[in-house]
């Protein structure tokens, strides 16, 4: 396990990442992000927070989000690919962001799925709401 992490690296997101992460939404099925590619690239062009795990050269895992850099760090997406899971990056990942914004607070969304790992990591969970434009 630490040789291969020894092995990986954070850095800022660049637009040739972009493929490496829409075939991570494809493994991950997030179908909304997938079907939405040019929507989705424009968001991490657009994005303040955005960064890449890799391993060697290639695309391991990603984090995107908006941050004002005082208060707030929302994380959009975290995502590591399914073989690299179990290791540590993602958290790596989270820290290496946050301690780039380091007087923010970061606060994410979380599927029923992923947030027993946000829970081990001594989140504190929070209520909120979501409404797209067509649901009004």
């Amino acid at each position: 396990m630490e040789q291969i992490k020894e092995n990986i690296h954070f850095r800022a997101y660049t637009e040739e990442d972009f493929e490496s992460i829409h075939k991570l939404n494809i493994q991950e099925e997030w179908n909304n992000l997938v079907t939405k590619k040019e929507e989705t690239k424009n968001a991490w062009s657009n994005s303040n927070v955005a960064f890449v795990a890799c391993a060697n050269d290639k695309v391991i895992g990603s984090i995107r989000g908006i941050t004002d850099g005082y208060i707030s760090l929302f994380v959009c997406e975290v995502i590591i690919d399914q073989n690299y899971r179990g290791l540590g990056i993602g958290t790596d990942l989270l820290k290496y962001v946050h301690n780039c914004f380091p007087k923010t607070r970061m606060e994410l969304l979380t599927s029923s799925s992923s947030s027993t790992y946000y829970e081990n990591q001594s989140f504190r969970g929070f209520y909120g709401f979501r409404k797209t434009l067509e649901e009004w």
